[in-house]
């Protein structure tokens, strides 16, 4: 990898952007899973061939030197959001850390007449997991509109906070919409409620510095596969007294201190939330797509996806029968429909010309019924994304308007 040349250089580190037949595939996907550089799938190789072992257990040398790996990639997570190591808590993905806070802090600290508050735009993970702790114990939701341009409406938040509202969970930057979140003004008045954040940030950490000191949110949650690394892992970044305080959500090895038939004690965050064997070479891929993302820079990766982004909302304009949706600064996402088209039709057309979209509601039903549509079709940009890609849409949708007339 040629970090010092432009972005475009560097698709052929991406084997999975190629067809069968040697044509290059036009991968507009990425907001839902990202395509893998070949440094992550050959440290994802080596750590399942070569360098396996257990974790945490054994007590023979490949033991002790994969052990080594592991919390090496712990350190370097927490580096990549600038937090402590401690504060890392290895999960499967963004739903399970989201779940497993509800379950832990909100079975422990939301009680009847308790309220939580998400916004209009949150993905299902951001909103089902809450549903189901606020029925186990009585806490209701409520939930912030969007401003015209599809942000999350703060000065709505800051009106109907109050004193009862424990709880504050938003997205970053919305899988659908691409519209961000100013996380620092969020948390500063979800703290003057007397409230916690917690922040969504599947879409945020493959195209921008994520500081969670900085951001001064509670809990900070993503996903490993969005960011260019393997699916099955995900990250749980949560402030040490807190994660100190929450019991464990699941029981098994590695999370215990002492075990006995009559009581068992718990062994202290992070390891307390991560009973069993955990996901070894997943995190050892993470690790490495980390390495990878930061070789060439966040900034430079922001710049890219953002000039993109202009590039495809622009050529997007000039078809009078599509309709743009979200902010003209969304990040990496450009969200759209078609007159008289459903965007399972736009998905499919698209993909008889090499080009690959996300076509439907995203997980985010909620917003679809705000924005009056039953669906979108999604055009996601990531790292080895490039203007061919936007051309290659563009002909594809000038086809689809051709077929439907």
């Amino acid at each position: 990898m040629n970090v010092h040349a432009p972005l475009t250089a560097i698709r052929a580190d991406f084997p999975g952007l190629v067809t069968a037949d040697g044509q290059p595939w036009h991968y507009l996907d990425t907001g839902a899973t990202a395509q893998k550089p070949q440094a992550v799938i050959d440290a994802t190789v080596r750590a399942m061939g070569a360098d396996y072992a257990t974790v945490h257990r054994g007590v023979y040398a490949r033991s002790a030197d994969m052990t080594i790996a592991f919390e090496e990639a712990r350190t370097r997570v927490a580096r990549f959001i600038n937090a402590a190591d401690g504060e890392i808590v290895f999960v499967r993905g963004a739903t399970e850390a989201i779940n497993l806070v509800a379950q832990s802090w909100g079975g422990a600290n939301l009680k009847p007449g308790d309220r939580i508050l998400l916004s209009t735009l949150e993905h299902h993970s951001n909103i089902v997991p809450w549903q189901l702790i606020a029925q186990r114990v009585g806490a209701a939701i409520d939930v912030v509109p969007l401003t015209d341009d599809g942000r999350i409406d703060l000065d709505a938040m800051a009106a109907m906070i109050g004193p009862a509202h424990k709880l504050v969970a938003l997205a970053h930057v919305s899988n659908v919409l691409g519209s961000q979140l100013d996380v620092a003004r969020a948390a500063e008045i979800a703290h003057a409620a007397g409230a916690l954040l917690l922040i969504d940030g599947c879409q945020a950490v493959p195209r921008m510095a994520v500081d969670v000191a900085a951001l001064g949110c509670d809990f900070y949650v993503f996903s490993g596969h969005k960011l260019y690394g393997p699916t099955g892992i995900g990250v749980l970044w949560a402030r040490s007294d807190i994660l100190a305080a929450m019991p464990p959500w699941q029981g098994g090895g590695s999370m215990i201190d002492t075990v006995t038939f009559e009581n068992t004690t718990y062994a202290p965050a992070p390891a307390r939330f991560e009973a069993g064997t955990p996901a070894i070479i997943e995190v050892i891929g993470l690790a490495a797509a980390m390495d990878y993302v930061d070789a060439i820079g966040l900034d430079k990766i922001a710049a890219h996806e953002a000039a993109l982004v202009r590039q495809t909302r622009e050529a997007l304009r000039q078809i009078n029968s599509i309709r743009l949706l979200g902010p003209d600064d969304a990040a990496g996402i450009v969200s759209f429909e078609m007159a008289g088209v459903h965007p399972h039709d736009i998905g499919t057309i698209l993909d008889e010309s090499g080009v690959a979209i996300r076509a439907g509601h995203h997980c985010a039903q909620p917003l679809m019924r705000h924005l009056g549509v039953d669906a979108t079709a999604r055009a996601s940009f990531g790292i080895y994304s490039d203007e061919s890609d936007v051309a290659a849409l563009v002909r594809g949708l000038e086809r689809v308007r051709t077929i439907f007339g």
